[in-house]
Parts: C-alpha cells; sequence; structure tokens
C-alpha cells in the first residue's frame, strides 16, 4: 500500500492556485490600496482632509480583519466555494452603491461591508485552500497566489486613476462593481475544496512540526501587525507622494503598478526560497529588505527616480506577505487552518488599516510624507524583531518548521 506522500497530486491543484490568483488580484487590488486613486478626487469634491479619505481605505481594511475571522471559521466547515460566492456578491453591491455615497460616514460603511463581506470571505478562505490542494512545494503555490494579489494592487489603482480622469470618480467605481461580477462569480465556482485524503495526508505530513497555538497565534499576530503598519503606508500614499514631489496627475500611479508588478516575482520567490531554507527565515529576510529600503522615498526627487527605486523596494516587500502566508500554514495545524489565517490576518489588516491612516493624518499636521516612512521603518523593525524570537524558540524546541 502505498503512503499518502507518494500517491501523485492532482493536477488541478495548479488551476485552484492560478485561479485564486485572478481572484485575489481583482478583490484585494480593489479593497487594499484600490482606493489610493480616489483620493485627491475625493478631497476636490467633498473638501476632505487625506486623514478623511485615507480612513475610507481604513475602514474597509478593517471590515477585511474581522470579516476575515468569521469567514475563516465559516470555510473551515462549509465550501470555500459558497464563501466566495458571498464575497463576490458584497463587493458587488457595496461598489455600485459607493458611487452614489455623498458622505463619509457612506463611504465607510460601504467599504467595510465591501472588506468584511468581501475581502473576509476571499484572503484568508482562499490562501488555505491553496495550501490544502498542496502536500509539497506548498511555499510556491502560497507565492503564486498571492502574487495574484500584488497585480491588483498595482493594476486597480493604476487603471482607476484613468478612469477617473475619462468618467469621473463616480462611473470609476461604478465600473469597478461591474469588473468585479464579472470576474469574481466566475472564478469562485473554481475554488473547490481539495479532495479529503489529500487534506488528511497534509495534515499528517505536518504533524509534529506545529509550536502550541496558544503561542504561535498571538506572536504571528502582533508581527504582522508591524509588518502591514509599514508596507500601508507606500501602498497607499505612493501615488499622492509622486504627484506632490513630482507635479504629476494620472501617472503617478505608473510606479506603483510596477512596484507591485516586481512584488510578483518577489512573492514567487520568496515562496520558493521558503520551501528551501524554511518560512520564518524567509519572511525575515524580505522584512528585513523592505524596512531597510523604506526611507529611500524621502530621497527620491523625480518621477525617473521612483522609477528605477520601486523595483529594489518591491521585490523585498513581495516577500514580506508570502513569508506569512507560509509561515501560518507551516505553524498551524491543518483543520484549523483557514480559522487561523483568518486570526493572523485579521491583525495584518488592522495593520494596513492603521499604518495607512497614519500616514494621512502625519501628512496633515506636519505637511510632509518623512514622519509617515520614518514610523514605517519603526513598524518593521518592531515586526522584524517578533519574527527572530519566534525563530529562536522554535530552534529551542528542536522544531521542523517546513
Amino acid at each position: 500500500m502505498k503512503e499518502a506522500a507518494d500517491i501523485p497530486e492532482s493536477r488541478f491543484r495548479w488551476v485552484v492556485a492560478i485561479s485564486a490568483a485572478m481572484l485575489l488580484a481583482v478583490a484585494m487590488g480593489t479593497l487594499v490600496n484600490g482606493m489610493s486613486a480616489f483620493l485627491v478626487p475625493l478631497e476636490e469634491a467633498f473638501g476632505w482632509q487625506r486623514a478623511e479619505t485615507s480612513a475610507i481605505n481604513s475602514f474597509g481594511l478593517i471590515g477585511i480583519a474581522l470579516g476575515g475571522i468569521a469567514m475563516g471559521f465559516l470555510a473551515d466547515r462549509a465550501a470555500t466555494r459558497t464563501v466566495c460566492l458571498i464575497g463576490a456578491g458584497a463587493m458587488c453591491a457595496a461598489l455600485m452603491l459607493s458611487a452614489h455615497a455623498t458622505a463619509l460616514w457612506q463611504f465607510y460603511a460601504l467599504f467595510f461591508v465591501a472588506g468584511a463581506l468581501g475581502g473576509g470571505a476571499f484572503f484568508a478562505p482562499v490562501i488555505a485552500l491553496v495550501g490544502g490542494w498542496f502536500r509539497r512545494g506548498a511555499g510556491l503555490a502560497i507565492g503564486i497566489a498571492s502574487a495574484g494579489q500584488a497585480v491588483g494592487q498595482g493594476l486597480v489603482p493604476f487603471g482607476s486613476g484613468y478612469l477617473i480622469e475619462t468618467v469621473g470618480w463616480q462611473s470609476a467605481l461604478s465600473y469597478l462593481g461591474i469588473i468585479c461580477a464579472v470576474v469574481l462569480v466566475p472564478l469562485s465556482f473554481v475554488m473547490i475544496d481539495p479532495p479529503e485524503g489529500n487534506g488528511s495526508a497534509a495534515a499528517q505530513v505536518e504533524s509534529g512540526s506545529t509550536l502550541s497555538p496558544r503561542l504561535v497565534l498571538p506572536a504571528l499576530s502582533i508581527a504582522v501587525l508591524g509588518c502591514c503598519a509599514g508596507m500601508a503606508v507606500p501602498l497607499i500614499h505612493l501615488v499622492p507622494l509622486i504627484q506632490i514631489v513630482c507635479g504629476v496627475g494620472a501617472e503617478a500611479g505608473g510606479p506603483l503598478l510596477l512596484m507591485l508588478i516586481t512584488a510578483i516575482a518577489g512573492r514567487i520567490f520568496f515562496g520558493r526560497l521558503a520551501d528551501t531554507i524554511g518560512p520564518l527565515r524567509a519572511w525575515m529576510v524580505a522584512t528585513a529588505w523592505q524596512t531597510a529600503l523604506m526611507l529611500g522615498f524621502m530621497t527620491l526627487g523625480s518621477l525617473q527616480a521612483f522609477w528605477v527605486f520601486v523595483v529594489l523596494y518591491g521585490f523585498g516587500y513581495g516577500g514580506v506577505m508570502t513569508g506569512v502566508l507560509v509561515s501560518v500554514r507551516a505553524l498551524t495545524p491543518a483543520s484549523r487552518r483557514a480559522s487561523a489565517t483568518g486570526i493572523v490576518l485579521a491583525f495584518a489588516w488592522l495593520g494596513h488599516a492603521a499604518g495607512g491612516w497614519q500616514g494621512g493624518l502625519t501628512f496633515d499636521l506636519a505637511g510632509t510624507y518623512f514622519w509617515a516612512f520614518a514610523n514605517a521603518t519603526v513598524f518593521g523593525l518592531v515586526n522584524l524583531a517578533i519574527i527572530g524570537a519566534i525563530y529562536l524558540v522554535s530552534l529551542r524546541r528542536s522544531v521542523q518548521i517546513s
């Protein structure tokens, strides 16, 4: 009788991974930093301050954080496809309604719902699903799936900028809602749960290789607060920073797009690196890379300089989220993976929300983005220290994290 690890894996697992990448590109690209292209247009239309418009994105991320926990528990018990269809409907409706919003609280409420029922339904359940399809090479597969998010985080603000210039911010939001319906619903039907034997086999392979959840979940949760609060600053504020420094309009989204295209390679590379040297070490390398370059944005004075620098920064930045996702998979039991991923990512999205908001707040207070990026550097150092502590504990307990 063959061992579970010797049974050939279905080729369909790659269909799931690639479909997940496409789904996350649209959903998470819209919610994580898709509003960056709308900050200035909304300020011009309503007279709001940067912190107020930045908070629209923050409310969406808070929604993802809280919704991700609930949807993660649901995905551990129900079909992932069903959870994703709920998310597709919620996102489409929220975007279409936001095109007619006229007050800040309406934007806050709609993007909170889009995050809770939309983003929460996609990220944690889908990443857990992809990991469940792979007994070997899960780091690479998760890197590919999460790379889709990087694509969307570049394409959505970039495309939205030109949509806004062409049809206005209201119609641009309506078009985003239509795109979500056309893309997310078909892809949700591909999110089929892996065969039960595949999941149990994965659990057998990984049994004995996890630390206590009482230690892992709080530590990982605090760590991602730091990494995501830091990375949120350039994600949300790079476009307006370039507009200020270079005096340009929609083309300010170009360097952000290039940064996130570069992050695709970073996510895949660090996924493969995690399969080779271990997820925690890969995560530490990516975090150190991102943190070391953060303040470099403050030294740039031309659009050409931004185009060059974002390539350097984006590769390391891309590996950070892959490190988070693969580490959660390696350190939590398969039967609780979606809910554990949801809990850790809740803190990640809260970090994103806080980081994006503090970037707007410090800009309003100081009239410059220097302190926003300086704070982001500090957040990265905190994250690096906590990951290092988790790694040292794992070494002392002779735990093989793979």
